[in-house]
């Protein structure tokens, strides 16, 4: 009997612990998105910055406004720069790190659990560690879209996600579409990739993630106002007098409205990747 009655305070509890949660990690988004629209002598005021008044869309025209000549760049080429390096580091990575990933999950080849040793070794090494020598070595390819988008196109992490989704995957189906006589490409593309979309989407958002809001790379190699992605450009735009948070805050939900847009459309296959591996661990 105590368990029985026991049961709905834990759900309450439970319930009651995932809002709390969820209004911690919420709270800055509605902070920055009413900023966004207040006077900026309104912005800065503690717990007031949530109560929503005098909205107006002042901040993100005079953002825009400020950015009006190529001496200090466009917001227009900010945002495409981070679409296109962020879109093709995106496609290119799930192109090849899942060739990468099945590769080592289900061909034979000489070799192939030594480069899985290294893969697994470099998830742990931070970006920073290569920056300086990456940045000497491409130095002469600076202010460049390419610059952006290829050191990033394989990932460790990445193949490492396709390995441990395509390992699970039964063998058998793909036994029987070689004895259909499909050869290695065509089983790929026909048999794993539709069924790996869970792994496929979790890769996308995380790749996303991490390139739209990618910072020392840019800083790095982009010195154009023109080359500029959306985090080198805030940033510089945040140390410019006339200094002005309601601006730097419309510039900021500008900036963050892609990754809640792309969270949005692939959360289903996101959630569905994390439960599926949970199961199998």
């Amino acid at each position: 009997m105590t368990t029985h009655r026991s049961r709905p305070a834990r759900t309450a509890g439970s319930y009651l612990l995932l809002t709390v949660l969820a209004l911690v990690f919420v709270a800055p988004i509605a902070y920055l998105v009413i900023g966004s629209f207040k006077p900026s002598s309104e912005v800065i005021d503690g717990v007031g910055g949530f109560v929503p008044r005098d909205l107006s869309l002042d901040n993100y025209t005079g953002m825009l406004g400020r950015f009006s000549s190529p001496a200090t760049g466009y917001f227009a080429d900010f945002f495409l720069t981070s679409l296109l390096v962020t879109t093709g580091v995106v496609l290119l990575g799930l192109l090849v790190n899942s060739m990468a990933a099945y590769s080592l999950a289900r061909l034979r080849w000489g070799g192939r659990d030594a480069v899985m040793l290294g893969v697994v070794a470099l998830t742990i090494l931070p970006f920073e560690a290569i920056a300086v020598p990456l940045f000497y070595a491409l130095n002469e390819h600076r202010n460049t879209y390419y610059i952006q988008i290829l050191p990033f196109v394989a990932s460790a992490f990445s193949i490492y996600l396709f390995y441990s989704f395509f390992i699970g995957l039964p063998k058998e189906i793909e036994e029987a579409a070689r004895l259909d006589g499909a050869g290695v490409w065509r089983t790929y593309l026909r048999i794993v990739v539709p069924m790996s979309k869970p792994v496929f989407a979790t890769v996308a958002i995380l790749s996303f993630l991490t390139t739209w809001g990618s910072f020392l790379w840019p800083v790095m190699m982009i010195d154009q106002p023109q080359k500029r992605p959306l985090p080198l450009a805030i940033a510089v735009f945040q140390g410019q007098p006339p200094y002005d948070w309601g601006q730097i805050f419309a510039f900021g939900v500008l900036m963050v409205l892609p990754v809640l847009v792309v969270f949005l459309l692939f959360q289903r296959w996101f959630v569905q990747s994390l439960a599926s591996s949970g199961l199998k661990g």
